[in-house]
């Protein structure tokens, strides 16, 4: 009989309506990642779901109010220091990103002792989470959490968070993740080494240092923001994207490539 491992926390969650990157983000993410797993990963991870990935990209999204999963709620974000360390303290009850990752890395560094259910359900978890931990808005710079309205090419817009879910699919319009995959896959394999070395905490404080920038271009408050907000921002999703992508199949790599 397998056992399950899957960690259960009991805490009262706080209800969030953004979906990091949106859809199109989030695609992209995982199919930066399909071009750099190996055969064994892809053979091992194709026992439990349909090979194409890009399906469950927001299934934690789309599940985050069920009853069964709703202590996922808030491990969307995270917060930093000032100087973009990984502040794990404004969400230590709750739980954030950061810790997300570390759950599934509990529970897939050995996934062949979970049952089958355990094994789909921490992956989506992985599928997910590194690519929220990429969108510039998820890093909560010093507990910024970039909820004010504004206005962007006179359209009003809930929060700003929501500029940045939004911003993939602006910038590569009629363009599918596959493609745009292709594109920003660009690194040479040392470079690539590099970008997935380190901790979760040392990702968390890479994705602060390089986001930060945002709110150069928009201060906080900002209620009309600067019109060339996507055009300043290309290359920063773009890269994040990558990372994040990169980043991703690294984990793949190491949990199911054995």
């Amino acid at each position: 009989m397998k056992r399950t491992f899957l960690v259960l926390i009991v805490a009262l969650m706080c209800a969030q309506t953004a979906f990091g990157w949106g859809r199109r983000g989030h695609e992209v993410v995982i199919a930066v990642a399909e071009r750099h797993l190996t055969e064994k990963t892809k053979a091992n991870i194709a026992k439990y779901i349909a090979y194409d990935l890009k399906k469950d990209a927001v299934w934690m999204d789309e599940h985050r109010r069920d009853e069964e999963i709703a202590y996922t709620s808030a491990w969307h974000v995270y917060s930093s220091y000032a100087d973009h360390t990984y502040d794990p303290n404004p969400r230590l009850y709750k739980g954030d990103v950061v810790h997300s990752l570390n759950v599934s890395e509990y529970n897939l560094s050995d996934y062949e002792r979970l049952t089958d259910s355990a094994v789909v359900f921490n992956l989506r978890m992985v599928l997910h989470f590194v690519g929220d931990m990429h969108c510039p808005t998820h890093c909560y710079q010093h507990n910024t959490n970039y909820k004010w309205p504004c206005k962007f090419k006179g359209k009003e817009y809930k929060t700003f968070h929501g500029i940045y879910d939004k911003m993939p699919q602006w910038m590569w319009k009629k363009t599918s993740a596959t493609e745009i995959a292709e594109q920003i896959d660009n690194c040479s394999k040392g470079e690539i080494k590099k970008i997935q070395r380190g901790t979760f905490h040392d990702w968390a404080r890479d994705c602060g240092e390089k986001c930060a920038v945002i709110t150069e271009w928009n201060p906080i408050g900002t209620e009309e923001l600067n019109p060339k907000t996507i055009e300043l921002s290309r290359d920063l999703v773009n890269m994040q994207m990558r990372d994040g992508g990169y980043r991703l199949a690294y984990l793949l790599n190491k949990y199911f490539g054995k």
